[in-house]
């Protein structure tokens, strides 16, 4: 199996990263509880347990306190954390009494959010920082500027983004003496407009598909590991039914049902291999706590779809034949 882009960085980086946004209870400004710790020391366990030992984080999930349980994790096992890449993001900041929402990656705002990090995450240092989304005020000569003082600093080892096209990327990219290692966007079976983007190339029934041209081919030219965030289409295909799913979705359903017997494996798995078997060599992001489906998710490391199943797949839950 070939090289992950990433393991240009981190040779031994497991092919799947965990999502930590649902660590620490819910999105509100509640304390913290023992049983929110637990949950991250179960969560971490079996993560590692299963070689997923990538944990992808931002500052903003469950307003700070996805960072803060792990961290109180590290603090009671300070050993894991040399078994651990450790990434974050920043840049995008909650309304106040005085200011509505806006993202902000203004160098100061840069620094101040890698501060909170790394005091938040018990560690020295983040293995990647990513910029969360785009801001329209950037100026990147302002944020080569901060990456420059954090990586000097010993804070931050590698950079990457996150929901940025190729143009962001390469206008960034420019003025930075590092290469940007990653970028995360959303990519899943159910969220295909990373595919449609090549297929509808020319194609007037394309017109509308909201992903820019280039992006993947970019990221694949330039050594840049894709991350994809919304990986299992939040259980649409492997439990979360409902009685009002589509035709689409209910074949496709039965469809993943049938591949998981077909591969003896997981309908997690079959759902994150249609997802790696591209050529871009995608890096799942998983997100979920329950820890038999962080099992389950582990076990498409050693799935690899056919072609004519993995166009099965893309075809049934489209709902229509391709152009």
């Amino acid at each position: 199996m070939a090289l992950l882009p990433i393991q240009q960085h981190f040779p031994n980086a497991s092919p799947l990263v965990y999502g930590c946004m649902g660590l620490g209870g819910g999105w509100d400004t509640n304390p913290i509880q023992n049983t929110h710790i637990k949950q991250a020391h179960e969560v971490i366990d079996c993560a590692l347990e299963n070689n997923i030992h990538y944990f992808d984080h931002a500052d903003i999930y469950t307003r700070g306190k996805a960072e803060q349980v792990f961290g109180q994790v590290l603090k009671q096992r300070p050993q894991l954390r040399e078994q651990m890449i450790i990434q974050t993001k920043c840049g995008i900041r909650f309304a106040d009494e005085n200011t509505t929402q806006r993202y902000d990656l203004s160098s100061q705002w840069i620094t101040h959010s890698v501060e909170k990090s790394l005091k938040q995450l018990n560690t020295e240092y983040l293995d990647i920082l990513l910029l969360h989304r785009p801001d329209p005020l950037m100026q990147v000569d302002e944020i080569a500027e901060a990456f420059a003082e954090l990586k000097s600093a010993g804070k931050v080892n590698h950079f990457g983004v996150s929901n940025m096209h190729q143009y962001q990327m390469a206008k960034l990219q420019k003025v930075l003496d590092t290469p940007l290692v990653v970028n995360q966007i959303e990519v899943s079976l159910a969220k295909q407009a990373w595919i449609d983007e090549g297929v509808y190339a020319g194609n007037q029934a394309g017109k509308n598909i909201n992903f820019t041209s280039g992006t993947l081919e970019y990221c694949q030219d330039n050594g840049v590991q894709v991350q994809s965030w919304g990986s299992l289409c939040q259980g649409v295909y492997s439990g979360n039914h409902s009685d009002t799913d589509s035709q689409a979705v209910q074949e496709t359903t039965q469809l993943v049902n049938k591949l998981a017997a077909k591969y003896q494996t997981s309908v997690e798995a079959i759902l994150l291999a249609w997802i790696t078997r591209h050529p871009a060599q995608v890096q799942p992001v998983i997100g979920t706590t329950n820890l038999q489906r962080i099992a389950a998710c582990a076990k498409a490391s050693v799935v690899t779809l056919s072609r004519e199943d993995w166009y099965a797949l893309y075809i049934t839950a489209k709902g229509h034949a391709l152009p």
